[in-house]
């Protein structure tokens, strides 16, 4: 049997469709022609949800907040899924300054969409007003997480991402005084090293840091434990190293008063994809005096720098033909900067043994930046994301080099010798054998 034309299915449809067109006329801001289809949707179905949300929010614009509550609490109870309905009982709730039942309504449009940033950021808010402001920084930074930056916010509740930001800020100082103040007692005695790992993860929690991965661009070892900057700890050669800092000064000056065979770092050629190497690509702002540039050895530099060469064949330098070692003095001129960028390999480590330093000089790894010091070496991952500076007027020298990561075992260094020259055999017949050296 067929439907009535007047029967409630069609009549649905039609109030539907009218409000459908409410709303357009609303966003265009034709208030006359929105009202008059609210007022014929309303003829059809008075008690439709969509007509009573419409009366409330006309109700609530003129002042009346009062009086569009029951309408909104009926069209809640009618459609309990439909999330706007919540967000403008909550808003009417506000405005009769109920909060207990206004976090109830945006708890309901929450568990509708558990990441609605409106909704997240209008119930810390509430909290805000209740007096639980711990709870309340919480919830903001639940809401600033839940942020697409694609996604464009009402204008309404651009202020309260700003108090989002700004409570979230208050909070994080807060609790790390809370924090400090109670763990100051515990770390009375203790190491660097002991408390690293707790006192990185504490940075996590209160967001003054972020985790880096390594992200090399041609091999990635799994299950290697990963620190931007490794502790002494596991290097005992670095002690041996650092005393031979002297000698490995003057043999630098030595070169660095010719300069002729200092060539530019970054030496990329026409036509490949240069990214953030573009400005110091054949530039001699950031340039080297090699020894080993990946397994290539250099004897007539190694001749005029004998100490230099000494000191490095003490330490576990990569052995990789056409590979590894590499090794060389790095200077970094005045008013320059080595942009982001990731090594190739977390097989191997970075060793730095800084010579020249000049105030305004640093380098970051990942979340940790520190500053040079002549004759205190470091090593580091360099598959995690680093940068360096110089901002001085003067140049900056270190010795750098790669190193074997030590958590390998020697059947691992074999096979990752085995690999590597298996992937250079693989491209041996190309014209450009550009295997992310």
């Amino acid at each position: 049997m067929n439907s009535p034309v007047g029967s409630h299915a069609h009549l649905e449809s039609q109030v539907v469709a009218l409000m459908g067109e409410c709303e357009r006329l609303v966003m265009a801001r034709r208030d006359a022609d929105a009202r008059e289809c609210l007022q014929r949707a309303e003829a059809l179905l008075p008690a439709h949800p969509l007509v009573l949300h419409e009366r409330a929010r006309r109700l609530l614009m003129v002042g009346q907040s009062a009086s569009a509550t029951p309408l909104l609490e009926r069209a809640t109870a009618t459609a309990p899924k439909h999330l706007p309905f919540w967000l403008t009982l909550a808003t009417a709730y506000r405005l009769q300054r109920r909060y207990d039942d206004e976090l109830a309504a945006l708890e309901r449009a929450l568990i509708i969409d558990p990441l609605h940033v409106g909704a997240l950021l209008l119930k810390a808010a509430v909290l805000d007003q209740l007096g639980l402001r711990r709870t309340a920084a919480r919830i903001y930074g639940n809401a600033l997480q839940a942020r697409r930056p694609e996604s464009q916010l009402p204008t309404a509740l651009e202020p309260l991402v700003r108090q989002a930001e700004r409570r979230v800020m208050e909070s994080t100082d807060e609790m790390a005084r809370h924090f400090e103040s109670h763990l100051a007692g515990i770390r009375v005695g203790r190491t660097d090293a002991e408390m690293r790992r707790f006192e990185r993860a504490l940075d996590l929690m209160l967001g003054r840091k972020k985790l880096y991965a390594p992200a090399p661009t041609l091999m990635l070892f799994p299950w290697l434990q990963s620190y931007e900057f490794f502790d002494r700890d596991r290097f005992p050669w670095l002690s041996e190293l650092e005393a031979a800092t002297s000698d490995i000064q003057e043999e630098f000056r030595s070169v660095v008063e010719e300069d002729d065979e200092m060539a530019p770092y970054i030496n990329y050629d026409e036509g490949q994809p240069l990214d953030q190497w573009a400005e110091l690509n054949h530039s001699r702002r950031w340039k080297a005096y090699s020894f080993w540039q990946v397994g290539q050895f250099y004897p007539e530099h190694a001749e005029r720098c004998p100490k230099t060469i000494a000191a490095l064949r003490r330490c576990p330098q990569v052995d990789i033909p056409n590979f590894g070692p590499t090794a060389f003095y790095s200077i970094l001129d005045a008013n320059t900067h080595i942009p982001v960028h990731t090594g190739a390999a977390n097989t191997r480590l970075t060793v730095h043994l800084p010579l020249v330093i000049p105030p305004g000089c640093g380098f970051r790894v990942g979340g940790e930046t520190r500053e040079w010091k002549v004759g205190e070496a470091w090593v580091f991952d360099d598959t995690i994301e680093h940068e360096a500076w110089n901002r001085s007027d003067v140049s900056r020298a270190i010795l750098l080099f790669d190193i074997w990561n030590p958590q390998l075992t020697a059947l691992e260094r074999d096979l990752v010798r085995a690999t590597k020259a298996l992937l250079l055999d693989y491209y041996r017949d190309e014209e450009e054998p550009n295997v992310g050296l």
